[in-house]
């Protein structure tokens, strides 16, 4: 029969000693007065402001400018906030057999309630409950339907009829949704050691980092709306953008086969001016500020997380206290060998095992993105096939704007692909990770995280690149069209360019992926609710409803996600890739990236508080593998700008135009008169006549001069059709091909070495912590040092008092 059972109140000091190490305030004799010099030695050291004459004035006058300001509306009123920890004491892992060195004001609450669960979980989890082989942990009971759910309990209701301000929290989870959860809050801090006191480490760092990226993205939010705001007002004097309205007399050749029409250049105003409003003269600088945006982010949040783990008590938690997981332990139970640290033997899994099974697990890794590319291909050929329906299409507005339709229509069938194989990637990786059989959690967690994000990644960018970088790049021309399989005529851009496309396809799909992540966080999990409430108020009645016990109550809400905090992280690392890697294309990303983040701080802290059961508190000193996949991100998306301003925007063409065909060739200059011809010089001349079969459009353009047409242009840099090799390269195609490739190169090693001069300049450690290490480890050697003369005198005196004495005794 399936039943629900809470954890029961737990007493380690009556209890077994369990293999935890759980770290608490250490003490003795010693170091009462040891930690009395160490608080002033800090406030001495760390707290020492040299005054000077000049500084005091500016200091008088910014008090007199912040008398009118409302005094720190970011801050926490730490009169809401309790003193959480003992931060002036030292710590060490918790023995019963050194329990009299330890602070212990109150055996009750001197292990907190996180802490209590862990101690409960560990036990259950190794506990043998049946004679048999696998017949251990308390997941095994969960996975066969012995349980129904195990999990610590809340502190209470998070609600209270008393305003916290007059009668105060009435526990943390009151407090937490006062000052935290509640969308009143959204503008303040994070009480980040509140978080990491109720839920644990593990999760506190995860909003300390998510707090840390918002921050962050506020300068690049400004800067990407500064680019923005550029183009704006420099729409009206773009050289490029007037030529594109103003040529009404140049006819531009079909986009597709039979049903696409002659079009006038000048139909393309509209594109051509928002293009502008991207691609302008700030990208360049807009995509170098993010490359170096990234490592500062990467580089200042290891100095962040490095005084969080300090504070945290973090510093000295490595592997020694790291796990082996049940499944690992019941898998290789036979085979032990000993531990190299501990000298304990355990079980071990054969190199063949591992090597064959990695094997497996890569191969299923590759089929996958195999899935990914096909999934791409069918996009492309829908593209290719509907840009001809859209074109012979009976209403004007669509027929019109055909190559509009097509893009939008394929990312809105591109998304819902995403989110469709989203689900089936989950499945795959998670029996991939099962296969490979990790030794401890943190390998497992690894492992899963690298695949899901491989997979996601790679479903999710992988049409942006083909847009970005595949796009109208091998068309062909005009009468000798690349084809798809020997049918179907490729697509090509918009006679505006392809930055067009890339921009739409960020734009819908990082709205709709935020939008649809937000739901499913929130949206989801309150219906649930909702849903669930109504059924026990129908069983049971409003009076018996509101009577339940605490693990009644949280039962009923929705568990965490299986995986922990993986589909939180997920979401903002594939976020901090949309961010950076296509910024030089659209770069309001990180203005959209930081709306969201504001909004995702309180959405997840009210989905933790209110929404999920409690999840069990765990320890983590960093945020694992998740910094390697930002430190590769950081590096990817060096190269794809460089990439998407060299070869999707007209950048390196304009530039080339200026200072080697315009007006202003030979004379350095590069202004907006420099681009005067830039279009006509940009466009080739292709003979009406030389269209192939399947490739001449129904009309013959007689509506533009009333006779049918003889040449139409198109994007490209080709001789003419009476040149001695008709619709060969020109000269001006090898300059610009010749121009981007050096500014690839030029442009990754510029900013590489940026970004590696800030790397080497930014120490991981600030300089004020070190300091402060240095100090406690002299002080507890001091201490050492003091304890053992303090035993050998102790020695003396006895022996001195037993009446026996040596020669050349020390001290």
């Amino acid at each position: 029969m399936n039943v629900r059972m809470p954890f029961r109140p737990f007493n380690p000091f009556t209890a077994g000693a369990p293999c935890i190490l759980v770290r608490c305030c250490f003490l003795n004799g010693h170091f009462i007065e040891i930690n009395g010099r160490s608080r002033r030695s800090r406030r001495k050291i760390y707290y020492l402001h040299r005054r000077y004459k000049f500084m005091n004035r500016i200091e008088k006058q910014i008090s007199r400018f912040r008398g009118w300001l409302p005094r720190k509306p970011m801050k926490l009123d730490k009169e809401t906030l309790p003193d959480l920890e003992e931060n002036d004491c030292y710590t060490a892992p918790f023995s019963q057999q050194r329990i009299h060195h330890f602070i212990i004001h109150n055996k009750d609450t001197f292990f907190n309630n996180a802490t209590r669960s862990r101690i409960v979980h560990h036990i259950l989890q190794r506990v043998k409950y049946e004679e048999g082989k696998n017949k251990i942990g308390l997941n095994r009971l969960l996975s066969n339907g012995s349980y129904e759910a195990a999990f610590p309990l809340h502190e209470g209701s998070y609600r209270s009829k008393n305003s916290i301000k007059t009668h105060g929290a009435e526990n943390h989870r009151h407090l937490l949704y006062e000052c935290w959860a509640s969308w009143g809050v959204w503008y303040k801090y994070q009480p980040l050691d509140l978080v990491r006191r109720y839920f644990g480490e593990k999760i506190g760092l995860y909003f300390a980092w998510l707090g840390w990226y918002t921050g962050m993205l506020f300068p690049a939010a400004f800067i990407g709306l500064f680019v923005f705001l550029y183009g704006v007002t420099t729409l009206n004097h773009c050289q490029v953008s007037k030529e594109v309205c103003q040529a009404t007399d140049i006819i531009m050749c079909p986009i597709c086969d039979k049903y696409c029409p002659f079009m006038r250049l000048s139909d393309s105003c509209v594109y051509a001016k928002v293009t502008h409003l991207f691609d302008n003269g700030a990208t360049v600088f807009f995509a170098v500020f993010m490359a170096v945006w990234a490592t500062v982010f990467l580089e200042f949040w290891k100095r962040r997380r490095a005084v969080i783990a300090y504070d945290w008590d973090l510093i000295d938690w490595e592997e020694e206290e790291e796990e082996i997981r049940p499944q690992f332990e019941a898998k290789y139970s036979k085979k032990e060998r000993m531990n190299p640290i501990s000298g304990k033997p355990e079980p071990y899994q054969a190199f063949a095992d591992k090597c064959s099974r990695l094997i497996v697990s890569a191969s299923g890794i590759f089929f996958m993105i195999c899935v990914v590319i096909a999934a791409v291909f069918g996009i492309v050929i829908y593209r290719v096939v509907t840009v001809s329906t859209f074109a012979a299409f009976k209403w004007a507005l669509i027929r019109n704007n055909s190559q509009v339709a097509t893009t939008g229509t394929a990312v809105c069938i591109n998304f819902c692909i995403i989110m469709l194989l989203n689900v089936l990637y989950e499945k795959v990786a998670l029996f991939l990770t099962n296969l490979e059989q990790p030794r401890t959690e943190s390998e497992w967690e690894n492992s899963f995280t690298l695949k899901m994000f491989l997979f996601q990644f790679v479903n999710l960018n992988s049409s942006t690149f083909y847009i970005a970088f595949f796009l109208g790049r091998f068309t062909g021309h005009p009468g000798a069209y690349l084809r798809l399989i020997n049918r179907w005529r490729l697509e090509e851009c918009h006679p505006s360019g392809c930055l067009i496309d890339l921009c739409m396809q960020m734009g819908i799909i990082m709205v709709l992926k935020q939008t649809w992540n937000n739901f499913m966080e929130l949206g989801y999990p309150l219906i649930q609710n909702w849903w669930t409430r109504r059924k026990l108020r129908q069983e049971y009645g409003t009076q018996r409803k509101t009577s339940f016990p605490q693990w009644e109550k949280d039962y009923n809400l929705q568990p965490m996600n299986a995986y922990g905090l993986f589909d939180e992280y997920l979401e903002m690392i594939l976020q901090f890739g949309f961010t950076t890697i296509f910024v030089a294309a659209f770069p309001l990303a990180p203005l959209l990236a930081l709306l969201n983040n504001i909004i995702e701080i309180r959405l997840d802290a009210y989905k933790f508080v209110t929404q999920w059961r409690r999840p069990l508190a765990s320890r983590a000193k960093d945020i694992g593998i998740w910094y390697g996949i930002l430190e590769g991100i950081g590096i990817l998306s060096v190269i794809t700008n460089a990439f998407v301003i060299a070869v999707t925007s007209d950048f390196i063409p304009r530039l080339v135009y200026a200072y080697k065909y315009g007006p202003c060739a030979g004379q350095g200059e590069a202004g907006q008169k420099c681009m005067v011809g830039y279009v006509n010089a940009s466009l080739s001349v292709f003979l009406v006549s030389d269209f192939e079969n399947r490739s001449e459009p129904t009309s013959n353009g007689s509506e533009f001069s009333g006779s049918p047409l003889k040449y139409c242009r198109y994007r490209d840099y080709r001789d003419p059709p009476h040149s001695p090799v008709p619709y060969g390269y020109t000269l001006q195609f090898w300059h610009v091909l010749a121009a981007r490739l050096a500014f690839i190169i030029v442009f990754e090693h510029l900013v590489f070495c940026i970004k590696h001069l800030i790397s080497y300049l930014i120490p991981d450690l600030p300089k004020d912590l070190r300091d402060r290490m240095r100090r406690e480890k002299y002080l507890i050697q001091e201490m050492m040092y003091e304890a053992e003369l303090e035993r050998l005198q102790k020695e003396r005196k006895e022996r001195k008092k037993n009446g026996k004495s040596y020669h050349n005794e020390w001290p």
